[in-house]
């Protein structure tokens, strides 16, 4: 059968451009033993997918020129060679980037669609959600009444991490880049409070006004000056879960570091960056969790849906724009 998908044409320089994706139509082989055909669904974009589009050594092998590109996905079987799976289980894998994929059965992950809609298996209850459930819970371990500041919180992980510390009996000041994104965070979300950071005239003033008694727990999603901001504020024994820095991804030059960070040493803080594939071991207490929390109307999100695989491209290249409002999704 025929089958479209998206390829890397060139690496970008900067942030990417359209004209480093191509469309191509391929002819797909019958699924050996073992193996199973998708038709996808639903397929993710990511922010953490532009470091893989660099000709460089990093925590996952850079996407190669030329070859289609992947990422987390959800989708139906349509034949499968593998006893494990039928057609028309529901099942997870990572074969994005295309409208359907041959996987072996052994990377594919069965998934109950009557316990949140099928794209949610990308989001919340996906590798956005764990992100930030293991990142908080594991690394910054927050404790009831702390103070717990997140950037970018209202995107697909931020605000799972406000929400899960919430829950927890923290204080939660979360930043996004939008009155709109504002108002959700506040009025749907639970957080405590927010603020628009393209808005606030410094963000020193916006976190002495919203954390008056410091931070205990900054989960940072975006680097650069709200992860200098954050510094100064944290509290004495403060951890910073560093998840990602979307503000320096498509940098051409190395930015400079926090110009305070030599207060990390008197305030005794704990600043630790981590990969969430790295804790496979915590899936099934996250799964457990979510499915509670979500049965009882605990946790909510937003999603930005696309519609077709051409599209894909726009659809990462906006995340980069702040054009997504929740988890950024593709339907094929």
């Amino acid at each position: 059968m025929q089958s479209r998908e998206i390829r890397l044409k060139s690496y970008p320089e900067g942030l990417p451009t359209p004209d480093d994706f191509e469309l191509a139509t391929v002819e797909l082989p019958d699924p050996a033993d073992g193996e199973v055909l998708v038709r996808n669904h639903y397929m993710s974009v990511d922010p953490y997918m532009r470091g893989r589009m660099r000709d460089s050594k990093s925590y996952a092998p850079p996407f190669a020129l030329g070859a289609p590109l992947n990422g987390h996905s959800v989708g139906e079987v349509v034949t499968s060679t593998d006893p494990d799976f039928k057609p028309g289980d529901a099942v997870a894998g990572f074969g994005g980037w295309r409208d359907h994929c041959i996987a072996s059965g052994a990377d594919l992950v069965r998934v109950d669609p009557t316990l949140a809609p099928l794209q949610t298996y990308l989001g919340t209850l996906g590798m956005p959600g764990m992100t930030a459930y293991v990142g908080l819970l594991d690394i910054g371990r927050p404790e009831k009444g702390q103070t717990v500041f997140v950037s970018a919180a209202s995107g697909a992980v931020g605000s799972i991490v406000g929400q899960i510390a919430k829950i927890k009996g923290c204080r939660v000041v979360g930043s996004a880049g939008s009155d709109e994104k504002i108002a959700w965070l506040e009025g749907e979300a639970g957080f405590d409070a927010a603020f628009n950071y393209k808005r606030a005239d410094h963000l020193n003033a916006e976190l002495t006004r919203h954390c008056p008694d410091g931070i205990d727990v900054y989960f940072d999603n975006v680097g650069g000056a709200h992860l200098e901001a954050a510094i100064t504020h944290m509290n004495h024994h403060g951890r910073i879960a560093l998840c990602g820095m979307i503000g320096q991804y498509n940098a051409t030059q190395p930015a400079p570091g926090p110009n305070n960070l030599m207060l990390a040493v008197g305030k005794r803080l704990a600043l630790q960056g981590f990969i969430v594939s790295d804790h496979q071991e915590r899936r099934e207490a996250f799964f457990a969790d979510m499915g509670a929390w979500i049965g009882a109307k605990k946790i909510k999100w937003r999603e930005t849906v696309v519609q077709g695989l051409e599209n894909a491209p726009g659809a990462f290249i906006g995340l980069f724009h702040g054009e997504n409002f929740g988890k950024m999704i593709v339907e094929l």
